[in-house]
């Protein structure tokens, strides 16, 4: 037999629960009808999913040349290109693709307007590269126009885009390694001694190319 106490804390349990539910009815109730609207545009951009990349950096942007070994049938200015770096994080690279890195400089233009000095006698003389897979290797010497060649057809200067580093591989079958390859080059700048004093510049441009067999 139930007793009176606990009837009425049962009532009231019960008299609560409605209570619940009515607050949870009211809470749920039908908005009125809106007075008006305005829509936004909601926009995302989302990137392709990449395979790593293929990339060229250079420690610098400047370097500056300096008179050395000048004679008295020529004047000479060296110096080094900053450190360049080619680094591959690709993970996938189809068989038979290579890359290289060119270089190509402009005549060296005077800031006072006396007469530019020739692209053609500035050269370089790439630095060897340690690579332990024998696939990357450094571009040849290529020398001022004014110097005795030192290999075959090599006394062009820097007129066009020739090789500094470069991915050898053996065959159309071969497939690019991932990996990061800094090298620079030793530069050299013959003149005239008649040459005009005064301050020059030039813009050498490294280019990173890819082909493939």
């Amino acid at each position: 037999m139930i007793s009176k106490g606990a009837a009425l804390r049962t009532a009231a349990g019960v008299i609560g629960g409605l209570m619940l539910v009515g607050v949870g009815s009211a809470a749920f109730a039908a908005y009125p009808d809106a007075e008006g609207s305005s829509d936004v545009d909601v926009n995302v951009d989302i990137a392709e999913v990449q395979n790593g990349a293929l990339s060229l950096t250079v420690a610098n942007t400047e370097t500056t040349l300096t008179e050395t070994g000048s004679t008295a049938e020529y004047r000479q200015f060296t110096g080094t290109l900053p450190d360049v770096t080619v680094t591959d994080t690709r993970s996938d690279v189809a068989a038979g693709a290579y890359w290289y890195v060119t270089g190509q400089a402009g005549d060296f233009v005077g800031t006072a307007g006396q007469p530019s000095i020739p692209a053609s006698q500035l050269g370089w003389t790439p630095a060897d590269i340690a690579d332990g897979s024998g696939e990357v290797a450094s571009g040849g010497e290529v020398v001022p126009a004014s110097d005795t060649a030192t290999l075959p057809g090599n006394n062009t200067g820097l007129v066009s885009g020739e090789d500094m580093l470069y991915l050898a591989l053996d065959s159309a079958d071969a497939k690019a390694v991932q990996g990061s390859w800094t090298t620079n080059a030793a530069l050299k700048l013959k003149t005239p001694v008649t040459v005009a004093p005064g301050s020059y510049s030039s813009l050498l441009t490294l280019s990173l190319f890819e082909d493939s067999y």
